[in-house]
């Protein structure tokens, strides 16, 4: 943290130059001066505090003491400090260098006199502990330089720009504060100055490459256009909070330059019918399986899943481009998102859909760097409760379960391949900002992926069914559900009819399908009425040697309707580069969309 501080401070040359407003204290204290500031950051849970401040020669200092350590000490270290300073000085200077020519010993300044003086003017103790003394507003004095003492101000801890840019994406940094917010910081976006021609009068004048301010470069997220490519941009943060507090400012420069976009994506069309955020009463929501990096990225995917797909755009960052902007363009509600790498929540999709007004939760799959993701629009819904599982741990812990483990128990083969599978279960429990009465219980699954594992599908689906119930019956009666996710499962399967009927047969099918020599023989009900409310598509996956439908937004059809369905990518849109992912399209799959109302 310290480092981060100490390289804000170093790095804004023109720190020391700035004249703070003339403030004059009672007369017990120093005399009003211009004043810099010292920047304190004291956190009760640690045991140290930080002092960092810019001496007159431009020189950063920064001291990490211990908080219960008497002022005097810390005071005493700072005038060191400073005497050093002021003797490397001594020794740049022409005066110096005189007496040194004529052999003149030269003698060390005396350390200046340190003083910490409070709001009032008074001077602190020095038998006081650091933690009670550095208190904000006070007044650092270093021989005739004054501080005034900022006490964790709001701070930028991490500051990072995407590797790729491109025209017309949407660019959001990766953004952490402390004693701030994200959303409560100052943003003043950079662009490299075009090369003037060599012996121009414009190049002359210039002094060599700069930065210009970028039109409209003034919030958060900024949106390269054609007229940037081939220029770095810089981003100038300001950490801010609510109070309208403001902090050292802090820069980063992007790594490349803009480069051109990949022209029409399979997305565009769809935007035209997402432009707006819905209005109160309906619900827009998608469900995406956005395709974990670490399964892009195997030689398997490379040679044999998606030999078709450009490399460069099966790379994280060039993927990432087109999801924040695909969705952004939805203007969504929920979103509940699969296979999302947990990086790519912390540092790129949870900054990035924050800056856009929605808010997000994530759950890590076991021994896993992937997860679900529901995010939800924070002026329509706050979040009330949580209540993730793991669906191998439920059905072996949870009593909840005692009845379906009775029946599994016969069956050690499917039992085992189930418990081995660390698929999840994300529950949230929605309210209305608008309406607290509307509670809305939001699901979010990713089912086993293996073609023979229907058997083991249909587990999981009891489990997460009973768990919902369980929430929504026994914990939040009468609240509606929205069951999105991944269900690795054609309509033609029994965990799609499971789902969608409330029954499965004990002679269905799925339940050999794994083709164990003892044939899972048992029936499975629950007790919601649910509908796919975006039908049955002709696929939501299409790849080199598959396509289906595979991902669903289940609804309590007793409580919700369908308003409008967004409609999905033309055929010829999806295979204008053979098949998904592509250039213009981010993921294997295909996001489903739909406006939902209140009955």
């Amino acid at each position: 943290m310290w480092r981060l501080l100490w390289g804000t401070l170093r790095g804004l040359p023109g720190l020391r130059r700035r004249v703070a407003t003339r403030q004059r204290l009672s007369g017990r204290g120093p005399a009003s001066a211009a004043m810099e500031r010292a920047v304190v950051r004291c956190v009760p849970a640690e045991p140290k505090l930080s002092v960092s401040f810019v001496l007159g020669d431009g020189s950063a200092r920064h001291m990490q003491r211990d908080q219960a350590e008497p002022l005097g000490r810390a005071l005493a270290r700072i005038a060191n400090n400073a005497s050093k300073g002021h003797a490397k000085a001594a020794k740049k200077s022409k005066k110096a260098r005189a007496e040194a020519e004529a052999g003149t010993p030269l003698t060390a300044p005396p350390p200046p006199a340190v003083c910490l003086f409070s709001q009032d003017g008074e001077a602190v103790d020095e038998d006081v502990p650091n933690a009670e003394a550095w208190q904000d507003g006070a007044v650092l004095q270093i021989g005739e330089a004054r501080y005034r003492v900022e006490r964790n101000p709001p701070a930028v801890t991490e500051l990072q720009l995407p590797r790729s840019l491109l025209a017309g994406f949407p660019l959001c940094p990766n953004l952490r504060t402390e004693f701030g917010s994200a959303r409560d910081c100052l943003f003043r976006w950079f662009q490299e100055q075009k090369a003037e021609p060599a012996g121009s009068a414009s190049a002359a004048s210039a002094g060599g490459a700069g930065w210009v301010e970028a039109p409209g470069g003034t919030e958060r997220v900024f949106t390269p256009s054609n007229a940037h490519i081939g220029l770095r941009l810089k981003l100038v943060c300001t950490p801010g909070n609510s109070q309208r507090r403001y902090g050292l400012a802090r820069e980063v420069e992007s790594s490349g330059p803009v480069e051109a976009g990949p022209g029409a994506c399979t997305f565009d069309a769809r935007h035209l019918y997402t432009k707006k955020v819905t209005g109160p009463g309906l619900i827009r929501t998608v469900t995406y399986n956005i395709l974990a990096d670490i399964y892009a990225q195997t030689e398997l995917s490379r040679t044999v899943l998606y030999p078709y797909c450009a490399p460069y755009s099966l790379e994280l960052d060039y993927r990432q481009n087109l999801l924040k902007k695909e969705l952004a363009g939805y203007s969504a509600d929920i979103i509940c998102l699969q296979e999302v790498d947990k990086s790519v929540f912390t540092d790129s999709l949870g900054p990035a859909l924050d800056a856009f007004g929605l808010e997000g939760v994530f759950k890590l799959k076991e021994k896993q760097h992937e997860g679900l993701a529901t995010f939800y629009r924070r002026d329509k819904f706050s979040l009330l409760s949580q209540h993730d599982i793991a669906l191998n741990q439920a059905l072996l812990e949870d009593p909840l379960h005692k009845e379906l483990r009775d029946k599994l128990a016969p069956y050690p083969q499917v039992q085992e391949k189930v418990l081995q599978r660390s698929s999840v279960l994300q529950v949230s429990i929605l309210q209305s900002t608008n309406d607290p009465s509307r509670k809305i219980c939001v699901a979010n699954t990713h089912l086993y992926w293996h073609p023979k594992g229907g058997n083991i599908r249909l587990v999981q689906a009891a489990v997460a069914l009973s768990h919902i119930r369980h929430v929504m019956h026994d914990m939040y009666p009468a609240t509606p559900l929205i069951f999105c996710g991944d269900f690795n499962s054609t309509p033609s399967t029994g965990t799609y009819s499971f789902v969608n009927s409330g029954t499965i047969a004990e002679d269905h099918e799925d339940w050999g399908s794994n083709g164990e020599e003892q044939r899972c023989t048992m029936s499975l009900t629950h007790p919601f009425r649910l509908k796919s409310a975006c039908g049955e598509p002709a696929y939501t996956n299409y790849v080199g040697g598959f396509h289906g439908c595979l991902d669903y937004i289940f609804i309590d059809a007793n409580a919700l309707e369908v308003e409008q369905v967004i409609p999905l990518p033309s055929h010829e849109e999806v295979t204008t580069h053979q098949a998904l992912p592509s250039v213009s399209h981010p993921s294997d799959h295909i996001a489903l969309i739909c406006d939902l109302k209140w009955k």
